[in-house]
């Protein structure tokens, strides 16, 4: 058997720095197109950014939270809020629905009021301003149409560039896009009965008279007579 003449030490770093170079992981896709963002840790990151760092700050990452704090699942949605923006279509409560449901309806929240309904957490990663969340088959015109956005598409198309890319006729599906401006589109509360207040009927008003003066009745006056002797 022929041997190898051994290698010198420089050999041997040079070699192990070609071997890391070789096995370095490649950049995951997309990384350089998650926007709204300064700081986003290493480990809830990894996951569906920022939703999973949002529950981590929220709820210690328990999407099936109930502490009796009135806030509920993962995100620590308000009852009001996970009703108003379509939560009862998955399940009672927050904490009842899958994390996919709960971000489902977060989606709805950031379109009506952004990242303020999260106000410490959203400060801490750095997230800002009114997001839409494209869906399937939605365009920046109709997004743009949708939400009222002054200046329509190419506005909202200014405002993403970056997020986008150079073909604005292409979304992807799940792309956050920052909403400048616009009119919040807040769901209107249903009146209910209970909210309702009972119509008072007014009294027929009634017209005083004057009382009637009854006619005075003369007695008939008796002659006295004498008495017969």
């Amino acid at each position: 058997m022929r041997l190898l003449p051994p290698l010198l030490p420089a050999s041997c770093a040079l070699l192990a720095s070609l071997l890391a170079v070789a096995v370095a992981p490649a950049p995951a896709q997309g990384a350089a197109h998650r926007p709204h963002s300064h700081l986003k840790p290493a480990d809830c990151a990894q996951g569906d950014w920022p939703w999973d760092c949002l529950a981590q700050c929220e709820s210690g990452g328990d999407w099936h939270a109930n502490t009796g704090n009135s806030y509920y699942g993962g995100l620590q949605f308000w009852q009001p809020t996970w009703e108003d923006h379509g939560g009862l279509a998955y399940a009672p409560r927050a904490d009842l629905a899958t994390r996919a449901e709960q971000i489902r309806v977060a989606e709805e929240v950031l379109r009506t009021q952004g990242w303020q309904a999260w106000p410490a957490c959203a400060k801490k990663y750095g997230l800002q301003g009114r997001v839409h969340v494209v869906k399937s088959g939605e365009t920046l015109t109709s997004i743009a149409r949708r939400l009222k956005v002054k200046g329509g598409w190419q506005a909202l198309y200014d405002a993403n560039r970056d997020t986008v890319g150079p073909r604005p006729d292409r979304l992807n599906v799940g792309t956050m896009l920052v909403v400048p401006g616009g009119r919040t589109t807040a769901p209107a509360k249903k009146k209910t009965a209970a909210t309702k207040k009972p119509s008072v009927k007014k009294k027929p008003s009634v017209t005083k008279q004057k009382p009637v003066k009854k006619p005075s009745v003369k007695k008939p006056s008796v002659k006295k007579t004498a008495p017969v002797a």
